[in-house]
């Protein structure tokens, strides 16, 4: 090295704080390492590999500035066990050397070098390289503490997951305490209730309510969209069709003597969507499927609000789609709602469902659609009745589907089973 080199050399600060030089050679460690002190760094000296890791190990350098050559362990052997320390920051390891051969270099960057100073030393060239390691170290160590951050983060976003993913599971259980009864007999006919959200809660309802021996409220609720706001508003209309309260039911009538009947279908409907639309800042819409039905005589009124039409399997087979549509309830304020009237035999099955069934995805890329459902609920009803029916059919569905795993929509759907017991 030269004196003037040596002089114009400015003080470097910043990632490489500490130097560790190794050489056999006294003279070339001191002539580096005063080159490097003039520069700013604390500088350590080894004159063997051994040394050298003795030093690392107890006070461990940003960088190794090492010679190849060197009798016993020789810097490539060196750099093999200053990579496998059990270090808390990357150092960074410098070779001297006088080999060139891309194979040489080759070797030693296999062994754990970031770079490589060919002898003798050149002033400039050592510290553009240190420079280079400077950066480098500075990039990796800022990366370390944002890795740092972003586990911190990582973790607080886990707790927070956590939080909601347990709240959600206690919505599920509320939401599914809104369908109490899963199956009931009453008079000689028998109801079963479906639901299977595709989240932890739906907007899918189901349920039923009785007044008198042989009177039936039945109905299947699909409220727009997904998630927690749907299922709020699924809640909300429980409250609207109660069975447990029936002065708060929307479609039961106060009579005189603390009496009650059941109102008509399309009145029912109506007033729902007049409460619905009232209600302020809701923004969803449900569709309805509601039957009033007489399990005396079977005679059956249903109103269809924008969902799905009711599927009539007669006890011959025959399949009868009964409804033609009708608006939404609660996506205008005022409206009015046609109802449909029917009879129903002994041995006939009436089917309300959410068109989470209809227009669930199958293998070869189709929806089941309404075809599809029919077989389904031919295949299920010849060989169980009731829940079994139910579950069987689900189980049907969801073994056809693309993805058997995840549901796309809520499925759910209520049967009657008429004067079968």
């Amino acid at each position: 090295m030269h004196a003037e080199e040596f002089i114009k050399s400015p003080v470097l600060t910043g990632s490489i704080r500490r130097v560790l030089v190794v050489d056999d050679s006294q003279l070339q460690l001191k002539i580096v390492g005063l080159v490097l002190a003039r520069w700013g760094f604390e500088v350590l000296t080894a004159t063997s590999g051994p040394e050298a890791l003795r030093i690392c190990a107890e006070t461990p350098p940003d960088l190794v500035l090492s010679d190849w050559m060197m009798p016993g362990m020789d810097g490539l052997e060196l750099c093999r066990r200053f990579r496998a320390l059990d270090r808390e920051k990357y150092g960074y390891f410098i070779l001297l050397t006088s080999k060139s051969e891309k194979g040489d270099v080759a070797q030693g960057l296999d062994a754990g070098a970031d770079d490589f100073l060919t002898k003798p030393v050149n002033n400039h060239e050592l510290r553009a390289r240190i420079n280079a390691g400077e950066r480098l170290l500075a990039m990796q160590r800022e990366l370390s503490v944002k890795n740092r951050h972003l586990s911190v983060a990582l973790e607080e976003l886990r707790e927070i997951h956590k939080a909601i993913d347990n709240d959600l599971r206690q919505a599920r259980t509320i939401q599914q305490s809104l369908v109490p009864e899963r199956v009931a007999e009453i008079a000689s006919s028998r109801v079963s209730l479906l639901l299977h959200p595709c989240g932890h809660v739906g907007g899918d309802l189901v349920g039923m309510f009785r007044h008198g021996g042989d009177r039936l409220g039945l109905y299947s609720i699909d409220v727009s969209g997904h998630g927690i706001t749907s299922a709020m508003v699924t809640a909300r209309v429980a409250g609207y069709l109660s069975s447990t309260f029936p002065e708060q039911n929307l479609a039961l009538q106060t009579m005189p003597g603390n009496r009650f009947a059941m109102r008509e279908p399309a009145e029912t409907a109506r007033l729902l969507n007049q409460r619905l639309a009232a209600d302020p800042g809701v923004e969803e819409y449900l569709t309805l499927a509601y039957v009033a039905a007489d399990l005396h005589s079977g005679n059956m009124r249903l109103v269809q609000a924008g969902h799905s039409p009711a599927l009539l399997l007669r006890a011959d087979g025959r399949i009868e789609w009964i409804g033609d549509g009708g608006l939404p309830i609660g996506l205008v304020e005022e409206v009015s709602y046609e109802q449909h009237e029917f009879r129903m035999a002994s041995g006939d099955m009436l089917l309300l469902y959410s068109d989470g069934f209809t227009e669930a995805v199958m293998k070869d890329g189709t929806m089941l659609g309404e075809d599809g459902l029919a077989r389904l609920f031919r295949e299920s009803a010849a060989t169980g009745s009731g829940p079994d029916l139910m579950e069987d059919m689900f189980w049907r569905l969801t073994s056809e589907m693309e993805n058997s795993e995840k549901l796309g929509d809520d499925v759910s759907a209520a049967l009657l089973e008429f004067d079968v017991l």
